[in-house]
């Protein structure tokens, strides 16, 4: 908790939530019970394009998102387009669509359905400068990735960083979730200046039942940081419920002890669902029906 009367920390802190934006599935996104309702006008909210699914959903949902005053970020997976025709037809529909940003990542999938092994591969294709995107993210892993080491993923932020200075296009990064801020800020020191000035925006899992986090974590390579979260004392009690407020004071913190640091802002993960994260994010940011009178616009989101 913050000290008595630290107005400065409450104003970081709900700056920060203001400005975070959230992930939603196209089946959240298109579903008829007006989900969106609950976030603020203008929020970015991330697309996933899961394994199974097909990009004229992702699609749908953009337009969706569009429609109802939200600022879509698609995710544009490397690994799951099976020619370079197929990846060139996905950036058209987007730009088609309205869509002026995107998230390029890798993909989950282990196999490679095309020449795309990586987000790298898609760069050097030279086929993304084709299209002017308002800005492209991309993915970082303070805890670690199962594929590649520290120092490989840093060396990809290089590249990328580059590559868009290249083609004057506006870069951010997004982090995959984890669940101690001293991950997040000891992955921040390790970087240096290899981002210059690249906004970071740091993955924080919404509201949940621990259990059900835990398999997420998992899943998504990020156990390390789920070990060291029921290493707590008291952690008996986080089987029951996370909610991410240590977390994200811990972040305020930081960026009130290192005001040059890259971190702008948080990514919320919804795993305990949408209503949820939505309502969490109510709890911190003020009155809904304020935000919703207002145009809310991230600086590069």
């Amino acid at each position: 908790m913050f000290a008595p009367h630290d107005d400065e920390a409450d104003a970081r802190l709900q700056a920060l939530v203001r400005s975070a934006s959230v992930e939603a599935t196209p089946r959240q996104i298109l579903a008829p019970d007006h989900m969106l309702d609950l976030l603020p006008l203008g929020t970015s909210v991330y697309v996933p394009f899961l394994p199974k699914g097909q990009f004229v959903e992702t699609l749908a949902a953009c337009r969706h998102l569009l429609d109802a005053g939200m600022q879509p970020v698609p995710h544009v997976p490397a690994r799951m387009a099976q020619s370079r025709a197929q990846l060139r037809d996905w950036l058209v529909g987007l730009q088609e669509s309205g869509v002026d940003r995107l998230l390029l990542i890798a993909g989950d999938s282990d196999s490679i359905a095309g020449p795309f092994p990586d987000t790298l591969a898609v760069l050097e294709s030279g086929l993304l400068a084709q299209f002017r995107f308002h800005g492209i993210g991309v993915a970082a892993h303070p805890d670690g990735h199962p594929m590649a080491d520290r120092a490989t993923l840093t060396e990809a932020l290089g590249i990328k960083r580059e590559y868009a200075r290249i083609i004057a296009t506006r870069l951010w990064v997004v982090t995959q979730f984890t669940f101690e801020a001293h991950v997040v800020t000891e992955w921040l020191q390790s970087l240096g200046d290899i981002l210059e000035e690249v906004p970071v925006y740091i993955g924080v899992a919404g509201p949940t039942r621990v259990k059900a986090l835990i398999a997420y974590a998992v899943q998504c390579g990020v156990g390390t940081s789920a070990r060291l979260m029921l290493r707590r004392p008291g952690s008996a009690k986080l089987l029951r419920a996370w909610t991410p407020d240590d977390m994200v004071r811990a972040l305020v913190r930081y960026c009130l002890d290192h005001p040059d640091t890259l971190l702008r802002g948080i990514h919320l993960f919804p795993f305990g669902g949408l209503r949820q994260s939505a309502q969490w994010l109510q709890q911190y940011s003020g009155s809904l029906a304020d935000q919703r009178g207002q145009s809310h616009e991230s600086s590069v989101q």
